[in-house]
């Protein structure tokens, strides 16, 4: 084993899951130099998260990504249908906690996207490599930390030849998954229970989507005594998955043969004789766990790493993808002297509630059935409000005036607004954008005032009048 050459990013991302490509991502974006080590050889295959959440696929949309995922995406209203078989005609439709493609016209420039994760993670995977100060390394594995006030030093193995090297950088990032090394080497723990239920999955082909009509559901709840299970379609085409809890005195899906699995499969469509192409068969436990902590010094985990869900929901990807994102810009910000270290307090502040909902969501047997009215408000998690606007005779929504830095919204520049914002004493850049009297009055403006925005759309500090700058607000956010 030889040691080769100290390697210095200034964040070092474990895991190229979406938590790690996500984080990434956000970091580079502003320059900042990353590294993101993954033991395994190439990403994942497995379709594994099927739905994109409103809020996240606004941040797709922000990267210039929709398009590209939409390309892959089946074509669903987000919601169940339950039903004796997908032959049977009959059933009965049920909410799963995302908004229909109605729903979320009136609160959203886009919608949820019925896409799979072995479609998302090539995207993400080809962004985070556009850009300039992101490096990606694949058989590469995080063995040790250790930190101090200076920083962290890490030691990378590589998997293909046994070599070892020392990675320096002022920030570790665990997303590493369920597993995590990086969780493990910070001392942090995960609380709640690991065994919940025990499940298969079957990844497949085969012409289902005849059988449905127009009945185009992002999940089937099939009822069937003999073939119990949720099949759901992944993607484009006839490619679907089909998982069941498996019960005492049932054959274990990884052990039954394929003519086994051919039937369940018919019998579940409600058709005879479908001959499916088997593409994985896998088992997995029913997990709902949160870490006792998000933060040790300079290391910090998101997504699985944070916390473990069930599929009930299908809020764990989407909880990673925000984990990273939130995190993301906030050491991009402490890095680029935009903020002083405080706001890093923050991420585990707001993120970890959340990630204690979604936890506990994911635990309740009935968890999955939730309406768009109780969850939406926690995937948006309280973002500037979406108003279609015009700009230069395009409609615009106000999401797309955040910027990358501080945002400042105001009805009109009649009141100085614009001169405010270029005298306002901080080091994070400020733009301003006139909205006009009925938006402002949507996105909650007072009347004469303004107010300033976060990258993600989080309110920074009410702004009510421009010649007293809201000093106390900004201070606790670290950015004065």
């Amino acid at each position: 084993m030889a040691m080769a050459a100290t390697h210095q990013p200034q964040v070092l991302v474990a895991g190229a899951g979406p938590a790690g490509l996500v984080a990434g991502i956000a970091l580079a974006r502003y320059g900042i130099g990353v590294l993101v080590v993954e033991k395994r050889a190439a990403i994942s295959t497995l379709s594994r998260a099927l739905v994109i959440s409103t809020r996240n696929m606004e941040i797709l949309r922000a990267w210039g990504l929709e398009a590209a995922v939409r390309a892959g995406a089946a074509e669903v209203e987000p919601c169940g249908w339950v039903t004796s078989t997908l032959a049977s005609g009959e059933g009965v439709e049920i909410p799963l906690g995302y908004p229909t493609t109605a729903e979320a016209a009136a609160v959203s420039p886009t919608r949820p996207a019925w896409a799979p994760q072995d479609h998302l993670e090539p995207l993400l995977l080809e962004q985070l490599r556009s850009l300039p100060s992101a490096q990606v390394r694949f058989d590469a594995e995080l063995i040790g930390i250790e930190q101090d006030d200076d920083g962290v030093r890490a030691v990378v193995g590589d998997r293909a030849s046994g070599d070892t090297q020392y990675v320096c950088a002022e920030f570790v990032i665990g997303a590493d998954g369920a597993p995590s090394a990086v969780r493990a080497l910070l001392g942090i723990r995960l609380e709640g229970p690991d065994d919940l239920a025990e499940y298969h999955g079957i990844q497949f082909s085969a012409p289902l989507t005849g059988l449905l009509g127009a009945r185009r559901y992002g999940i089937n709840v099939v009822t069937h005594p003999d073939a119990a299970a949720v099949i759901a379609p992944r993607g484009l085409g006839d490619r679907w998955t089909l998982a069941r809890e498996w019960r005492p005195g049932q054959v274990r899906l990884v052990d039954a043969t394929e003519n086994d699995i051919a039937r369940l499969i018919s019998t579940a469509a409600g058709v005879p004789h479908v001959r499916p192409r088997i593409e994985r068969v896998s088992a997995f436990s029913f997990a709902a766990q949160l870490a006792d902590r998000y933060r040790v010094g300079r290391g910090f985990v998101v997504g699985d790493a944070a916390h473990r869900m069930t599929p009930r929901g299908g809020t764990g990807m989407n909880t990673a993808i925000q984990d990273a994102y939130d995190l993301g810009w906030k050491l991009a910000w402490v890095l680029r002297g935009w903020a002083g270290p405080d706001l890093l307090a923050s991420y585990e502040a707001e993120r970890r509630p959340a990630g204690r909902h979604n936890v506990e969501r994911s635990g309740d047997p009935g968890g999955a059935r939730r309406t768009a009215v109780a969850e939406l408000p926690h995937d948006l998690n309280g973002r500037l409000a979406h108003h279609w606007l015009l700009r230069r005779g395009c409609a615009v929504s106000t999401l797309d005036l955040l910027e990358d830095g501080l945002t400042l919204l105001a009805a009109d520049d009649e009141a100085g607004w614009d001169a405010a914002a270029a005298t306002l004493d901080t080091r994070v850049p400020v733009a301003a954008h006139p909205v006009g009297t009925s938006v402002a009055a949507g996105i909650g403006v007072a009347s004469g005032g303004a107010v300033l925005l976060r990258p993600d759309g989080q309110l920074a500090a009410n702004w009510p009048d421009p010649t007293v700058p809201p000093a106390a607000e900004l201070a606790h956010l670290g950015l004065r």
